[in-house]
Parts: structure tokens; C-alpha cells; sequence
């Protein structure tokens, strides 16, 4: 990574602190410690984490950069002195000939004109190389001093990133023990907690089975109307074989019908229903093709709650088992399609909104919506509104993002791979 894209990250990093920072500061009133402050806190302790990983790493590109200095700076004076040597050199010569080779001197003791000529010739290089030297000391000279000065901003540059990695690390220390109290204050509310726990558990359990039964309607529809296309194919088939002549006994003969070669029935290829048209087919290797490059149902946010099973962030012994992610973001913010598709279901599910949308055998969720602005069957493009985020349980704004695989089996799969760092 260069120095520039390491300042660039170093800079979006900050912002995203100074958003966490925001979001506490709006709270700080509220003297009640609560999961989602705990996890702002969590967010902002590992965006310090990061901060200070990239410090170290711009200071490595720094002394790689100091060294490569040094090491020019050396070669530079070595090559200086070698020049001012060949040059004291030549200096001594000339005096030391001087009598000897006056330039008048030097010109009539010339045999004829010709040599005359050369010797001219002789005599004004010899000022051009001596002029020469003096000029390639100087550059020299000049290349020397602008490289010490690079080497001294760098050093001043590694000075103010190594003051910066000390008071981030004051702060890391600070943050954790603020978090740690949090954490210790959250323990005292166990039965509280372990209420919400089973709550979400069940609502959870609730939009998954919606989930799964949307995406089985998808699959049995798209079954149906492949079976109906396949029917159809048949039909019109059929209708272009020759019928063979039958005659009776004592009848003439006709003319031979033509004769057609049996029709040989190729074996049925496994048609995975939700990819049955060209156009789904290209849809989806297309979602797959951007799998990293996505953009984030929403402008501005944070992952609070990551997929798959893991401890509960208070109640370690808990384990929470997430099929997608939580992300939180700012009070009525918009939620946007990721990718282009259509939308396959808008529901009302356990108080909020539910919008799922098809891309191919892929299907983006989008729980926990205030309003939804789109409806069933539109065809969205990526980054189109499709609704306003909701408050969870804690009174947080956020969306719970989902991918789904249907096929065989319908499966969930892990959301933080697939998006970008486009917003």
C-alpha cells in the first residue's frame, strides 16, 4: 500500500471514529448503560485498534523510505567527493603546465594551420570539461541538499506519527476501561438481558421461517412455470412427426412415405429453478461476480452484530446465532437496494418491514424497516431507496442485511464478505 493510500485510510478511519463519537455524545445523558452504547463503544475500541495498526504501518513505509534516503544521501556524498577530487585534479594539472602549455605558446608552436586547428579544438574542450565538472559538483551539491531535506521531513513525519500512536494508545486505555464499566454495569442486569436475548431469539426465529417459506414459494413458482415451459417444448414437438401409412390387405401400394429418423429423447439435465432463463442465469453469476464489491444497504454505519453463532457481547455463557448482520446507522436513514433485482416479497413481520429481493438464485433481506417504498415484483437498481430504517428493540436505528442462497438446500450466507467499501 502507498504512503498516500495509507494517509487516505488513516483519514477514513478518524471519520469513522469521530461518527461513533457523535452518536455517544448524543447519549451521554442517558445515565442507563445499554447493549447498543456498549456496542458503539466496541466499535469505536476496535476502529482505534485499526488507527493504530495503520500509524505503524504508515511509520514502516516512513523508515523504508529513510533508509532508501540514507542510503542516497551516502551514495550522493561519495559521489561529490570523487568529483571534487578529479576536479582538484585537473586544477593542479593546469598550474603545474602552465609555462609549458601558454595557449599562445601552445598555438605558434603549431606546425601548420591544420594543427593550429586542433589544438584550438584541444584547448576549448579542455575549458568545457573543466567547465563540466563544476557543473556536475553543483548539481550534485543540489541533488544533496534537497535529499537531506526529504530525509529530515521524513524523520519529522515518523516524529509526529509516533506522538500520535502514544496518545492513541492512552486513548485505547481509557476506551477499554470505559467499556469494561459498561460491560460490569450491563452483568447487573442479567434477568433483563436474558429476557431481550430470548425475546430477539424468537423474533429471529420468526423472520427466518418467513424467509425460508418466501424463498420456497420462489422456487416452487419458478418449478412450476420451468415443468410448464418444458411441456410446451414437447408439445410443439410432437406436432412435427410424420404419422406412418398403414394399408390393408388386397390394396394397392402407394408411395413410400418419407422416412424420418427416430427421435432420440436426450436425458433431462438438472434444472436449478431459480436459474431457468438466460437473463437469471447472467443475474446471478453477476451478483456472484461482485461478491466484495457491494454497496451497504445504508450511507452511514457500522456492523454492531456480526453473522453466525457467537457469545452474547455481556452474557459470554449466551451464544447468539445471527443469519445475516446488524447494522446501525443514524435515525430515518435510508435503506438501498446493494444490488439490481426484484423484489420478491414486501411483509409486515414482528412490528417492522421485511423487504427480500430476488438476484438470480440469490436473494438480499433487508429486515427492520420502518416504511417500505417499493412492492412486490418492481425491478430495483442498485443503490434505489427501497425504505426507512427502523429502531431496534434499544431504540437504535438499525438494518438487519441477509443473503440467502436457494437452491437444494436454502442456506444463509455471511453478508461481510460480499460488501464493498462503497457506501
Amino acid at each position: 500500500m502507498t504512503k498516500e493510500e495509507l494517509m487516505a485510510k488513516r483519514k477514513e478511519i478518524q471519520d469513522d471514529i469521530a461518527e461513533t463519537e457523535r452518536r455517544l455524545e448524543a447519549i451521554k445523558n442517558d445515565k442507563k448503560s445499554t447493549l447498543s452504547q456498549l456496542r458503539d463503544l466496541q466499535n469505536k475500541l476496535a476502529l482505534r485498534q485499526r488507527l493504530i495498526s495503520n500509524i505503524n504501518d504508515e511509520m514502516s513505509d516512513i523508515d523504508n523510505t529513510i533508509r532508501n534516503s540514507s542510503k542516497e544521501v551516502g551514495n550522493l556524498k561519495l559521489k561529490l567527493e570523487q568529483l571534487r577530487i578529479r576536479y582538484a585534479q585537473s586544477i593542479r594539472y593546469s598550474y603545474a603546465t602552465r609555462s609549458s602549455y601558454d595557449m599562445i605558446a601552445f598555438l605558434f608552436s603549431s606546425r601548420d594551420f591544420n594543427d593550429a586547428m586542433r589544438r584550438m579544438k584541444y584547448l576549448k574542450k579542455f575549458r568545457d570539461f573543466r567547465k563540466a565538472q563544476v557543473d556536475q559538483i553543483r548539481s550534485t551539491q543540489n541533488q544533496l541538499q534537497h535529499k537531506i531535506g526529504v530525509l529530515n521531513t521524513e524523520k519529522q513525519e515518523k516524529d509526529k506519527l509516533l506522538n500520535t500512536e502514544v496518545e492513541q494508545k492512552k486513548v485505547l486505555i481509557e476506551e477499554t476501561d470505559h467499556t469494561n464499566r459498561v460491560i460490569q454495569d450491563l452483568k447487573g442486569k442479567e434477568s433483563e438481558l436474558l429476557k431481550n436475548i430470548e425475546k430477539n431469539r424468537m423474533v429471529a426465529k420468526r423472520v427466518n421461517k418467513a424467509i425460508n417459506d418466501i424463498i420456497e414459494r420462489e422456487i416452487k413458482k419458478a418449478t412450476k412455470e420451468a415443468e410448464e415451459a418444458e411441456k410446451k417444448k414437447e408439445a410443439e414437438l410432437a406436432k412435427t412427426t410424420v404419422p406412418v401409412k398403414t394399408v390393408k390387405p388386397g390394396e394397392p401400394e402407394g408411395p413410400e412415405p418419407p422416412r424420418v429418423a427416430p427421435r432420440i429423447k436426450a436425458p433431462k439435465a438438472e434444472i436449478q429453478p431459480l436459474l431457468s432463463t438466460p437473463t437469471e442465469i447472467a443475474l446471478a453469476a453477476n451478483f456472484e461476480g461482485n461478491r466484495g464489491k457491494l454497496y451497504w444497504p445504508v450511507d452511514k454505519g457500522f456492523i454492531s452484530d456480526h453473522f453466525g453463532v457467537h457469545p452474547h457481547p455481556v452474557e459470554k455463557q449466551v451464544m447468539i446465532d445471527n443469519n445475516g448482520v446488524d447494522i446501525q446507522t443514524l435515525p430515518e436513514a435510508p435503506v438501498r437496494a446493494v444490488f439490481e433485482g426484484t423484489v420478491t416479497s414486501v411483509s409486515f413481520i414482528a412490528d417492522n418491514m421485511m423487504v427480500i429481493i430476488k438476484h438470480g438464485n440469490y436473494f438480499t433481506i433487508y429486515n427492520n424497516l420502518k416504511s417500505a417504498s417499493v412492492k412486490k415484483d418492481e425491478h430495483v437498481t442498485a443503490r434505489q431507496q427501497i425504505g426507512i430504517v427502523a429502531p431496534n428493540t434499544e431504540g437504535e436505528p438499525t438494518v438487519k442485511f441477509g443473503i440467502w442462497k436457494g437452491g437444494k438446500k436454502t442456506v444463509s450466507i455471511n453478508p461481510e464478505p460480499w460488501l464493498g467499501k462503497a457506501r
